[in-house]
């Protein structure tokens, strides 16, 4: 039986027509399927591929990240219906644990609550809504011109001239913003669940070895001493840099989504200044993550990290 907690997702964007929110509802989940959920530009990429070494040991092989962990909300091109989608989901393999990402979180997502249904894990990461919110500009500037053709979007959809017209007409007028926050609340009432595992890119960026190792042990996944060393440096950030083909949705869509460098960047914590982000965009940020977080300690959770606080009454 699965259950929905958290705050509705209402405000998700609905101008990209590869997006479909709703499918996620009607998936067949397995024991031991992984759920990654984490907003946009918050750490999506490299917690999905530390997902992926550590349940196969280490891959330096994969042709495209999007093919080993399917994105939920993603329709591989115009003639994809939703049950092709459900179908490929099926057809992966069981001999080792389905992983999925996803920037929904309850209660656009299904939760399952332990031993009500399948045994699914939940890993929930937060950002900087600074960070994450100066990192959707380049992200949308290096979608392809075949990926938009595909899908009959103009190339200038999601581009401006300025970061403070980017802010202003994208990230608040067409509720980017608002999803940031949202994940993260959705998660919120949940985030001392026993499936639920919720790490800040602060952590990961400070401690790296530490975090994979603690996420390990949150999967289950308890991979050989001899592993250890290539899946550490499988998840590095300067190996991802170096092999920035595999993490750009060349194969898991029609056409190629991005150009390259639009998934994997600087990964940079504090140098949201850097690209565009002003004391008055960051005002404005913060008093729209006001409106969406009922608790004001998932505000501060969000922008800051450090220790979960207990659950609530």
């Amino acid at each position: 039986m699965s259950t929905e907690s958290g705050p509705p997702s209402d405000d998700s964007p609905k101008l990209v027509p590869w997006f479909d929110l709703e499918l996620q509802r009607r998936v067949p989940w397995r024991d031991d399927d992984i759920v990654i959920s984490v907003p946009a530009k918050s750490g999506t990429t490299w917690m999905m591929n530390i997902v992926h070494q550590l349940r196969t040991g280490g891959d330096p092989d994969f042709e495209d990240l999007y093919v080993e962990v399917p994105w939920l909300e993603l329709v591989e091109g115009p003639d994809e219906t939703p049950q092709h989608r459900l179908d490929r989901w099926a057809a992966l393999p069981a001999t080792r644990p389905r992983a999925f990402k996803t920037h929904a979180a309850p209660p656009h997502l299904p939760y399952v609550e332990p031993g009500e249904g399948p045994s699914v894990r939940y890993l929930v990461v937060g950002r900087s809504p600074e960070e994450a919110v100066v990192a959707l500009r380049p992200f949308f500037e290096r979608s392809t011109p075949a990926f938009n053709e595909l899908w009959q979007v103009p190339q200038a959809l999601m581009k401006r001239d300025d970061y403070e017209t980017f802010f202003t007409e994208i990230v608040e007028g067409m509720g980017f913003g608002a999803t940031i926050f949202g994940c993260i609340a959705g998660w919120w009432p949940l985030r001392h669940r026993p499936n639920v595992l919720m790490l800040h890119f602060s952590e990961l960026k400070a401690d790296p070895e530490g975090a994979i190792r603690t996420v390990a042990d949150f999967l289950g996944l308890h991979p050989t001493p001899e592993q250890w060393p290539a899946i550490l440096e499988h998840c590095s950030f300067g190996w991802m840099k170096a092999h920035d083909e595999k993490f750009q949705m060349r194969k898991a869509t029609a056409a190629p989504m991005l150009e390259p460098g639009a998934l994997v960047r600087k990964g940079r914590v504090g140098a949201a200044a850097e690209d565009g982000m002003t004391p008055a965009l960051a005002q404005r940020l913060r008093a729209l993550g006001e409106q969406v977080h009922a608790d004001p300690r998932a505000l501060v959770w969000q922008y800051e990290g450090g220790p979960l606080p207990p659950a609530d009454d």
